[in-house]
């Protein structure tokens, strides 16, 4: 398994989704802050929007941008006018998912575009300036913090690489055809198919901004690859540095100071939250001792994997491994 692919794995996220948007003209629509484990996603089938966090930061979305929040900040759509006046919100159902419109419509296929409407409007292919779908990704905080956590926030890949262009391209429009047809089994696809975009908006990420540090940045390093999937096949072995450097055929310093670059961290920083995360996943999928995860990790004693576990988690073994038990007993 790539690099990639098992961090992807260790997170585990479940992708859902929650609606479709059609809108038109001015809105102005509200996303309150969610919970620890939740990062709530806008995918643009068709037209443009704009996206505003509460620090102020715009974000300008067209057709095919994603655009994730992995922290669950609080944000705002709105439209690429900024229009003073907004028309009410109406939440109907188009057939697979909750449908918010603004313009007192009931279906989208009985809309009819008229000749002089916008680009935008004609793009959606509804009579709308703005086709969105929102959704969220559920995850599990610990196994998924290599990955996750290092994201940006908010974490929006664009369209405009040209080497990924084609396979962007093909997967939103197959998202696109699902959605607007509602067929059997469509709620299911396009679901099974945001998780597929999440990884190769990850990927896509990591080859755009490889000047910016970052895991991503470090994954889409081909150097650094090979040291990288070593300390994630084993854990457990004693790395050193001058180890990892020959793998990457560097020497020490050179290695060293490679990885702190593309990676914002050190070797050795890296490798302990490796070891976390992989700790995490483990307990939360195994019923293995504490003691026997710890050794599976690189500890050799319980007592120093439980250190170094609430340093970098923020509790206990034990008490990571009972919160998803405690949640649903709360929910309950």
């Amino acid at each position: 398994m790539d690099t990639l692919s098992r961090l992807i794995d260790l997170a585990r996220p479940q992708a859902s989704l929650d609606l479709r948007c059609l809108l038109t003209g001015g809105f102005d629509i509200d996303h309150a802050p969610v919970e620890a484990g939740i990062a709530p996603f806008h995918l643009v089938l068709g037209g443009a929007c704009v996206v505003e966090t509460a620090g102020g930061v715009q974000v300008a979305l067209h057709a095919g941008d994603f655009v994730l929040f992995p922290r669950g900040a609080a944000h705002r759509v709105r439209d690429m006018g900024r229009a003073a006046v907004t028309a009410p919100l109406t939440l109907g159902h188009d057939g697979m998912l909750p449908l918010r419109r603004n313009d007192g419509g009931d279906d989208p296929h009985d809309q009819v575009v008229n000749e002089a409407s916008s680009d935008a409007r004609k793009d959606t292919g509804h009579g709308a300036d703005l086709d969105l779908l929102c959704g969220r990704l559920v995850y599990a905080p610990g196994s998924s913090a290599l990955l996750l956590d290092a994201l940006p926030d908010p974490f929006h890949v664009s369209l405009g690489g040209v080497q990924t262009l084609g396979a962007l391209q093909t997967l939103i429009a197959l998202m696109r055809a699902e959605a607007g047809q509602r067929q059997p089994g469509a709620l299911a696809i396009v679901t099974a198919l945001s998780l597929a975009l999440f990884a190769m908006a990850l990927r896509v990420h990591g080859e755009q901004n490889a000047s910016s540090p970052g895991v991503l940045a470090l994954l889409a390093d081909a150097r650094l690859g090979t040291s990288v999937q070593s300390m994630l096949s084993a854990p457990e072995r004693a790395w050193t540095i001058a180890e990892l450097g020959e793998l990457a055929a560097m020497s020490r310093a050179t290695y060293a100071r490679h990885f702190s670059e593309r990676a914002g961290m050190t070797v050795m920083d890296f490798l302990t939250q490796i070891r976390m995360t992989i700790a995490c996943d483990l307990l939360l999928r195994t019923q293995r001792s504490a003691a026997e995860i710890g050794e599976a990790v690189g500890y050799q004693s319980e007592a120093a994997f439980g250190k170094a576990f609430q340093q970098s988690v923020g509790v206990t073994p034990g008490r990571y491994r009972r919160q998803p038990q405690e949640s649903d007993q709360q929910a309950g």
